[in-house]
């Protein structure tokens, strides 16, 4: 049986979602009332049997770091095999890579003690629930060298003018991969390649002085290399962007978007806190709203998401917001249109109002 090692690359994903990446990247962003963002890349990896994942951390990680301890929560923390965080660290007076090269060509051990034969590379910003066996399944029937996962999508939403675009023939051949504002195969920030053909391009993109092994090892090789397109149906959210952030979390409130991405056969894992169950005082009306553990709500709650911790006073309104973990709305606040990164707090009778396409946006640790 083939196996696929991982890597999670986080070197050349840009932290452009404002407040919430001040103090973290955006791997580690909160998402979904009790998750990370990286939980997703992660969780596809631990339930596609991938028994060897590397992390590429360059910028503000050590909240990544505590997030992902020795990967207990993915069962990567094993004697063979599991979870490596990655950080920048080189000490090659000879090194003449750059860029996420640098990652590559440095730890170059990972993929060569790696048992095994391919390597699945991701992002961290695409949401979504796939099996990587399935795409190793197509890859290798395919007789592909690189095999790149994309998404075909109903609507193009800005964050979409950020992503690579692909062209790919009747034969599911990528000839063309390009920034197209209306081509609407949205490359997945996901590829998977042979661990021989990995270290071969690394050296030959660092020779010629590249410094982005996908656009200098996979894009401008498609002539000479057979790039295999895999297409992804499911669930999918690319978040690169505050605004991407809010929508595609106030989608988690719709049963059917929320089931297609969360799956009782292929679960979402993330680091465990034992914490009390909710708890609701009589003075409370929540609807149609995520409700993590260890909240105690007193006021009213609408068509939002509240992650661990959050208090919500007696005669407070929160509608259409995002609450992270611990953050402390008082009484007879009210909020709408919201994104309280954690630890804030909102003093009585306090109003923030945001608008469905800005929403307002207050910095971890903040008190208004």
């Amino acid at each position: 049986m083939d196996r696929i090692a991982g890597i999670i690359n986080l070197d050349h994903e840009q932290d452009l979602l404002d407040e919430l990446t001040y103090f973290r990247c955006g791997a580690a962003v909160p998402f979904g009332g009790r998750y990370r963002m990286i939980d997703f890349a992660i969780s596809n990896m631990a339930n596609s049997r991938i028994e060897s994942v590397a992390v590429f951390a360059r910028r503000k990680y050590r909240s990544l770091m505590d997030h992902l301890e020795q990967g207990k929560a993915w069962d990567l923390d094993r004697k063979r095999g599991g979870l490596f965080i990655l950080p920048p660290d080189w000490n090659d007076p000879t090194d003449i890579s750059r860029g996420d090269l640098q990652h590559f060509h440095n730890n170059i051990d990972f993929v060569n003690r790696a048992l095994a034969d391919y390597i699945l590379v991701s992002g961290s910003q695409n949401i979504c629930n796939i099996d990587f066996q399935e795409v190793l399944s197509e890859h290798k029937n395919s007789g592909a060298d690189v095999s790149v996962i994309y998404t075909k999508v109903d609507e193009l939403y800005p964050e979409f003018n950020l992503a690579h675009k692909l062209d790919v023939d009747g034969n599911g051949r990528v000839t063309s991969i390009h920034n197209d504002h209306n081509n609407k195969n949205v490359y997945m920030d996901m590829y998977l390649i042979s661990k021989d053909l990995l270290s071969e391009l690394i050296e030959q993109c660092i020779a010629h002085g590249g410094s982005h092994f996908f656009l200098d090892g996979i894009k401008s090789r498609l002539e000479d290399l057979h790039v295999h397109a895999y297409e992804y149906k499911g669930a999918h959210a690319l978040i690169n962007s505050v605004e991407s952030y809010y929508r595609n979390s106030s989608k988690l409130l719709e049963a059917d978007e929320h089931d297609s991405l969360f799956k009782e056969d292929a679960p979402i894992f993330t680091k465990v806190k034992n914490e009390a169950p909710a708890k609701y005082l009589p003075t409370s009306n929540v609807s149609n709203t995520l409700v993590a553990n260890g909240c105690v709500i007193e006021g009213e709650v609408e068509d939002s998401i509240l992650f661990r911790g959050v208090k919500v006073g007696e005669g407070a309104v929160i509608r259409n917001s995002i609450i992270m973990q611990r953050c402390e709305i008082e009484p007879n606040a009210v909020l709408e249109n919201v994104i309280l990164d954690k630890d804030c707090r909102i003093s009585e009778g306090r109003t923030l109002i945001g608008a469905p396409e800005k929403p307002f946006v207050l910095p971890k640790r903040k008190s208004m």
